[in-house]
């Protein structure tokens, strides 16, 4: 729209007699644009056309007030029309004369505001797509639409799809009248995306000490180009092969960074270019300047007095005569966990400075000089907690290893970011410290800003079984406070005593007459609150009724019936109605912990010990080698763990360990029995009486170990993560005639269900095979396994998929133990995490070995997890 085209210019050329009085007034007088500019006083303003805006406002714009001068014709009229367009409100702005009296005009300006956006409407766009498209482009219902504005949103349209790989795609924004609505329109957003693009050939000119292998990357090689890669390629098939402007500039900045990690300093980018092969593809070229290799001369150290010139040699780990990879330099710089930098970052020397600086060249060598400015030691000033409102605040500033008035570590800086990210309170994607160096003063403030998330858990659950419906309750709660539960919590208002961190776990599950369990449990990580030292108690009670024989019987002979006359196997039958109150087993047990952090071998170690007892009750179970009679067990365990990793739901980096004995005292050594002549003969009939005799005291000696490691394969927080797993189990007896016929393990499945009976046997998880298909009574296992895993959402929910390949066995014997003897099997799986549930998961596995009880293949099986990782 012209702006000076809808405008009615004034002159001073008035066709009226110029001999006119001061005192005559001409009404709408007519203009002439030939006539000799004349000056005016600027009698009134009067503005129409605008609804809702003070009059005061509008006059203001135009930049003229009553009673100054204007010349007409002249620039102040124009120069007043153009404000009014600068403004961006008006679609038509027009002046002209109400009248002049004497040398006074009175001026009439008549605005039309532009049309406000009703609605807008997105066509082509997923719902994500469209929920980003709302973000950027600034178009927002009820603001005023201008032709900027228009033009502005299709070029962040257009930069947006380019972004996400759809280099044609074509935006289109149309407006049409809102008839329900004055002075209100509608937005079309027409989206066609086109086809996303692909490259489908990358030309390489000029490299002849980088191969095309190196500089593009292969199946199992990392190339330069980590983000532009060819289609239609076997060594690409788990790579993208998206292209987008932005992509392809990371990657020529990569191709350079690769070629002078190998020493080629002056290398450079000669051309490059893209151009389409298809409407899906394009054809990416570059040709390089590759120069000399470089290698390093000489290395000097300037302005170090904390460290020697040999420490810090020694530390950077570069000579005379290595090549000069700068990429290497960096890393041994600042980068690795043991680089220069973090002997002073350590140490107190926030305010530390080096500059690798090159100051001779001679033919292919380079004399390099590493300028320090080490600065002053900071001490650390204040320590901010914010984001934080269900913990008491001493709760989680004794996590933190960066307190007021220490010397600032970085080492300690990240040791706390991981405890705050393990204590399970706290998002530990967004755990991230603010540092603010105070120059002035040599202190360092640090912002701890975290966000808060429920952890405590409800189960309420049924499903069914052959002996009916079997639901369970569940409550688990991650933040109890025991010294509260009865005083009055002024801090924390709630129905429970929360803010210390405590754990307090409450369950229940029952199918009513034919097996119920109880159980409850309360651990904390600092007992009394001073000292990192773990104490937890718990007791259980459950019992397991069996099914009379009866059933067993009347399903043999029915079996048989059916298959006689050609039905098959198809009897089924209630175990309600064969319900029998005189084949049960009663477990019930206490157990009572302590543990210790320890300082050395470093404080990731933790030393507990664990003294418990359990108490069996037997009449006519025929499911463990003593079927009648009451058993003892009464166990210390000692464990030795470390645990290293960065975050409880999705470990990127660090390791599980743990190692551990459960011992019960030898009884066989001095109660002077003859075990050897107790219980040989099952049919004899005081069978019972010597089982009951010989296993009134159970014991056994039980060693276990079990480690983890994971490993990000690349950086950032969405980056694939290699988890290894080794486990194994060995129960071992004092006397050969006593081996214990609980504490057991129950090896294959899911490590959930099965025939295992709660306390009495260990649930080890193989998947590809059914449950306890590998030992339902195992005295000896093992377990290997090696997963790839990629988040796909972190933080509270958190997401991930798996692939994996595992192997293992177990034995009866633990004399046949042999590591090399393996079931083995593959698959994936996916695992979800939620705050209120806890974690949750499914695996597709195939088992490729034939199991140890049906004798039969593994074969496809699938496995539900639910509160745990097996």
């Amino acid at each position: 729209m012209n702006t000076l085209h809808n405008i009615v210019v004034l002159t001073a050329g008035l066709l009226a007699s110029t001999q006119m009085q001061a005192q005559d007034k001409i009404i709408n007088p007519d203009i002439s644009y030939a006539g000799t500019p004349r000056t005016f006083i600027l009698g009134g303003i009067n503005v129409t056309g605008v609804e809702g805006y003070e009059d005061y406002v509008l006059t203001g714009i135009s930049g003229l007030t009553v009673g100054q001068n204007i010349t007409v014709p002249g620039t102040d009229i124009s120069d007043a029309v153009k404000r009014y367009w600068r403004h961006g409100l008006f679609s038509k702005v027009t002046m002209a004369a109400d009248s002049i009296v004497g040398d006074k005009l009175y001026l009439h300006i008549s605005l039309a505001v532009r049309p406000r956006v009703s609605t807008i409407n997105y066509e082509g766009l997923k719902k994500s797509e469209r929920e980003d498209m709302e973000q950027k482009l600034g178009l927002l219902k009820g603001s005023q639409l201008t032709p900027n504005m228009i033009d502005r949103a299709k070029i962040l349209a257009q930069k947006y799809f380019d972004d996400k790989g759809y280099k044609n795609a074509e935006i289109d924004i149309r407006q049409r009248e809102d008839v329900s609505a004055k002075n209100e329109v509608i937005l079309d957003v027409i989206v066609d995306k086109k086809e996303k693009m692909k490259v489908h050939k990358i030309t390489i000119d000029g490299n002849e000490q980088l191969t095309d292998k190196q500089i593009k990357g292969s199946l199992f090689t990392k190339g330069a180009f980590s983000k532009t890669h060819e289609a239609g390629k076997i060594g690409n098939i788990f790579k993208s092969k998206k292209f987008t402007p932005e992509r392809w500039k990371t990657d020529k900045q990569n191709l350079i960074d690769k070629y002078n990690e190998h020493g080629f300093r002056d290398a450079n980018i000669l051309k490059d270019s893209v151009s389409n092969y298809d409407v899906k593809h394009v054809d990416v070229y570059v040709q390089v300047e590759e120069g000399k290799k470089y290698y390093i001369r000489n290395i000097t150290w300037v302005g170090n007095t904390v460290y020697t010139t040999d420490q810090l040699s020694r530390v950077l780990g570069m000579k005379k005569g290595d090549v000069y990879n700068q990429k290497l330099l960096n890393k041994r710089l600042s980068e690795d966990e043991d680089a220069v930098g973090n002997l002073y970052w350590n140490n107190g020397y926030l305010f530390y400075n080096l500059q690798p600086t090159e100051i001779n060249i001679v033919g292919d060598s380079i004399d390099l000089e590493m300028r320090i400015t080490e600065g002053q030691q900071a001490h650390i000033n204040r320590v901010r907690i914010n984001g934080n409102d269900r913990l008491y605040e001493n709760v989680v500033r004794r996590e933190l290893r960066t307190k007021p008035g220490d010397l600032f570590s970085k080492d300690a800086l990240q040791r706390s970011v991981r405890e705050l990210a393990s204590m399970g309170h706290f998002d530990p994607e967004k755990v991230n410290p603010d540092v603010k160096p105070n120059y002035e003063d040599g202190t360092v403030d640090i912002n701890w800003n975290l966000a808060q998330k429920s952890n405590d858990q409800i189960e309420f659950s049924l499903g069914w079984g052959q002996t009916g419906v079997i639901g369970r309750v569940g409550l688990k709660l991650n933040n109890f406070s025991m010294r509260n539960l009865f005083n009055k919590n002024k801090e924390h208002r709630g129905i429970m005593p929360v803010g210390d961190g405590e754990v307090l776990s409450i369950g229940a599950q029952t199918n009513g007459s034919y097996y119920q369990s109880y159980n409850v449990s309360y651990s904390t990580n600092w007992f009394g609150g001073k000292r990192p030292n773990q104490f937890s108690v718990s007791a259980y009670y459950s019992k397991q009724t069996d099914v009379s024989s009866n059933y067993y019987n009347n399903a043999y002979y029915n079996n048989y019936f059916n298959y006689l006359s050609g039905y098959g196997s198809s009897y089924s039958s209630s175990y309600s109605s064969y319900y029998d109150p005189d084949k049960y087993v009663q477990m019930i047990g206490f157990s009572l912990g302590w543990g210790k952090r320890l300082r050395w071998p470093d404080d990731y170690f933790t030393l507990s010990a664990q003294l418990s007892y359990q108490r069996y009750m037997l009449k006519n179970w025929s499911y463990f080698l003593m079927t009648n009679g009451t058993a003892n067990n009464l166990n210390l365990t000692l464990s030795l763990n470390r645990t290293s990793t960065d975050n409880q739901l999705f470990p990127r980096r660090g390791s599980e360990f743990s190692a551990s004995v459960t011992l019960t005292p030898p009884w066989s050594l001095f109660d002077n029995k003859d075990y050897a002549s107790l219980a040989n003969n099952p049919y004899s009939s005081t069978y019972d009486d010597e089982m009951q005799e010989k296993y009134r005291w159970v014991e056994y000696h039980k060693w276990k170990f079990k480690s983890r490691t994971f490993t990000a394969l690349s950086g950032g927080q969405k980056c694939f993560v290699l988890m290894t797993r080794v486990e194994m189990g060995l129960l071992g007896s004092y006397n050969k005639n006593k081996k214990s016929p609980f504490e057991t393990f129950y090896v294959g499945g899911d490590g959930m269900s099965g025939y295992s009976t709660g306390y009495a046997e260990e649930t080890v998880g193989l998947r590809g095979y059914e449950n306890g298909s590998l030992a339902y009574r195992g005295y000896a296992y093992d377990r290997f396994t090696l997963e790839l895993r990629y988040p796909f959402l972190l933080g509270n929910t958190t997401i991930y998929g798996l692939t994996f390949l595992e192997g293992g066995n177990a034995w009866t014997d633990t004399k046949k133990f042999n590591p090399f003897d393996m079931k083995r099997s593959a698959g994936v799986g996916v695992r979800i995490y939620l705050p209120m549930v806890g974690l949750m998961g499914i695996d597709w596995a195939y088992g490729f070995d034939k199991d140890n009880i049906n004798l039969t293949k593994g074969g496809s099986q699938f496995h539900f997890i639910l509160g745990q990782e097996f």
